[in-house]
């Protein structure tokens, strides 16, 4: 019997947190797609889906924190995760480097995220198996 065929995805998420269920619905498929034992190459945040990357979200205690649990998978399996940086910065995502570009007050880029641009989307389409999409279906 043949050995199964380990997939690699990138997911990309559009959806913002507390307002779709984007980034919920994401975080259940990639924690399936891991415990299959497939990989996932990396996570891609564009339009209102950066504001998962945001580390002053601050949910009530008896609702989820997304930031820190997508934080927490990331950084477990060691899985890059992206902002788009025009999709950031329209929103006011900053990391240390665009708040001094720009001489904002404050950066609020949550780790491990980072921001980058749409070359990271590409190159996720062009290495991965599969790109699997999460709007906030609106």
């Amino acid at each position: 019997m043949p050995s199964p065929r380990i997939l690699t995805y990138t997911l990309v998420i559009t959806g913002a947190p507390y307002t779709s269920q984007a980034p919920q619905t994401a975080l259940n498929f990639a924690q399936a797609v891991l415990a299959a034992g497939h990989t996932i190459d990396r996570v891609f945040l564009y339009g209102d889906g950066i504001h998962l990357a945001s580390v002053l979200a601050a949910p009530p205690s008896d609702e989820a924190n997304w930031t820190q649990r997508w934080g927490e998978l990331l950084t477990a399996h060691e899985i890059p995760a992206v902002a788009c940086i025009a999709s950031a910065l329209r929103r006011g995502l900053l990391d240390p480097a665009e708040q001094a570009r720009y001489e904002k007050p404050a950066a609020n880029l949550a780790a491990p995220f980072e921001i980058a641009g749409l070359g990271e989307w590409v190159e996720g389409q062009l290495q991965s198996s599969r790109v699997v999409y999460f709007h906030s279906g609106a």
